[in-house]
């Protein structure tokens, strides 16, 4: 069973999403405030959150941020209003995985979550790794793609979804470069034309994880004109 939580100080938008979140067997909890949902999100560990941008006591963006500082890695979706494009680039930005604008279908809201629960379990197709597919080391680092599982000289990384997926992407494919439209494309599948500035923050924030020196990165290289790339000489054989 899928747990979810509902950070939204409308209590009849909580209501109508419980509905229809009870109706995929989720279970589904929620807050009206900003700092409860904070603490619900670290201490619950939810396989998806969906967090309004604006909150009493804490607003979605500062929720968003604190989350991934947290190391929590759920799936987030932002809903914002439809004047708020600051805010849903903000909360990509800051490691929200979707958004979606007010009004919605409640049909949209389900897709997208059906969405986010399928790219739960997809695994890559035909990465560069060992026989089975499945796992790849690059000098300290390790990637189980099976179960999405990074480890740096012996330590587990935590990584949010689009991290994860992003260094996967990269690490399947060393030394192909990639240009931040074709990231945003491949990594979050919507139009999000015009937000490329959403890849550079979520790769600073996967280079301040796995990176020994953010300064003279070892494994994401960039790719001056274009974009990103794994360091091909990493490749063990």
């Amino acid at each position: 069973m899928k747990k979810v939580l509902i950070v939204e100080d409308d209590v009849e938008i909580i209501h109508l999403l419980e509905i229809h979140l009870k109706d995929l067997g989720c279970q589904v909890l929620s807050a009206t405030r900003g700092d409860l949902g904070l603490k619900k999100a670290i201490d619950e560990h939810p396989d998806l959150i969906i967090l309004d941008v604006m909150l009493p006591e804490m607003d979605g963006i500062e929720i968003c941020q604190k989350i991934r500082a947290n190391n929590v890695t759920s799936p987030i979706m932002m809903l914002t209003a439809r004047s708020e494009e600051i805010d849903k680039v903000l909360g990509l930005e800051v490691g929200a995985d979707d958004y979606l604008t007010k009004p919605f279908s409640v049909r949209e809201f389900i897709a997208r979550v059906k969405a986010i629960f399928r790219r739960q379990k997809m695994q890559v197709k035909e990465p560069v790794s060992e026989k089975n597919g499945k796992l790849m080391h690059f000098d300290s680092l390790s990637i189980d793609i099976e179960l999405r599982k990074v480890i740096m000289d012996g330590k587990k990384i935590e990584l949010s979804p689009k991290e994860f997926e992003l260094l996967v992407l990269l690490s399947s494919n060393p030394g192909k470069s990639y240009d931040r439209t074709k990231l945003l494309n491949m990594i979050w599948g919507y139009d999000f034309h015009g937000y490329e500035h959403t890849v550079n923050s979520h790769i600073n924030r996967l280079r301040s994880k796995i990176e020994p020196d953010m300064g003279n990165p070892k494994f994401i290289l960039t790719t001056w004109g274009v974009g990103y790339k794994f360091n091909e000489e990493l490749m063990k054989i």
